[in-house]
């Protein structure tokens, strides 16, 4: 099979066509990149990204700038390029796991597309992700090369692209464990888990009843931490008990009657012990305050 060549615009860039290309570098072992506007070229390519008046995956073209640009999301944020390649390639990538596809476009993709097409409405305010693309650009000052800094950016995106991927894949591993851990809890006021696994989603979305979850840290120690009252929240539904707060060691050994007791935060969310067997004691002593 001859080398593909893939056409994207010249000149500045923005997180949509770099994005977009390091999603194809990674469906594709090998392409020739060429950054132009010449429409012979475009015409031409194989695959064209973010340029050319047209949208149709089909014929490997990606563009989202022609009137009526190239379709919108439920929600009514248009397109961008990167938003019409992860829906030709974005499963692919996932390694046919559309859950996790999901997951990346809704808080990646979607993002990507919403700024690049000025459709802000709650997006989280700060530097973004699209705007440290964009610091990719040479500026006014700096005699370099756009297409070498393309490239940079590109690099740079691919990588992001993997951790973004890798991150939904957990968080949908993730969430199987933790139904699964709600479902065999002995008290449904306390979710042990084998070991850490992300759990607040879950755990607000199955269980009205946690109080508590317990679980092993990467120190050894087991962990007895608070269930907020939603994600995000410094209230607890029930936090530990005030006599705890700030202890360790010894004083808190004193407090609780617990040989291996290490600590309780001040903010009563979180204590942890040497062993399962005492953290699930001090779990039973927070439920009797």
């Amino acid at each position: 099979m001859s080398e593909i060549t893939v056409v994207t615009h010249n000149g500045n860039f923005h997180a949509d066509d770099v994005f977009s290309i390091a999603v194809l570098k990674h469906i594709f072992p090998a392409f020739k990149l060429v950054r132009t506007r010449d429409k012979a070229l475009i015409e031409s390519a194989d695959i064209v990204v973010d340029v050319g008046g047209e949208y149709n995956p089909d014929t490997g073209r990606f563009d989202h700038h022609q009137r009526g640009g190239a379709g919108e999301r439920e929600n009514g944020t248009p397109f961008s390029s990167f938003g019409l390649i992860w829906k030709k390639y974005g499963l692919t990538l996932c390694n046919d796991n559309q859950a996790v596809a999901d997951r990346v476009d809704s808080g990646l993709v979607s993002t990507i597309d919403a700024i690049d097409c000025g459709y802000v409405k709650g997006v989280v305010e700060g530097i973004t992700l699209s705007q440290t693309i964009s610091m990719f650009n040479p500026t006014w000052e700096e005699e370099s090369n756009f297409d070498t800094c393309f490239d940079e950016a590109v690099e740079f995106a691919a990588r992001m692209l993997t951790r973004f991927i890798a991150s939904a894949h957990g968080s949908v591993n993730a969430k199987a464990i933790v139904a699964k851990a709600i479902e065999n809890a002995e008290d449904a006021r306390v979710i042990v888990l084998e070991k850490y696994t992300p759990w607040k989603k879950t755990v607000h979305i199955l269980s009205s009843d946690a109080l508590y979850m317990v679980y092993p840290s990467h120190s050894g120690q087991w962990i007895l931490q608070t269930v907020p009252v939603e994600p995000g929240s410094f209230e607890d539904r029930k936090s530990l008990p005030k006599a705890w707060s700030g202890l360790s060691d010894e004083s808190f050994v004193d407090e609780t009657g617990i040989d291996d007791a290490v600590f309780c935060h001040n903010g009563l969310f979180i204590a942890g012990t040497k062993s399962f067997e005492s953290t699930m004691k001090l779990a039973a002593m927070a439920l009797a305050e």
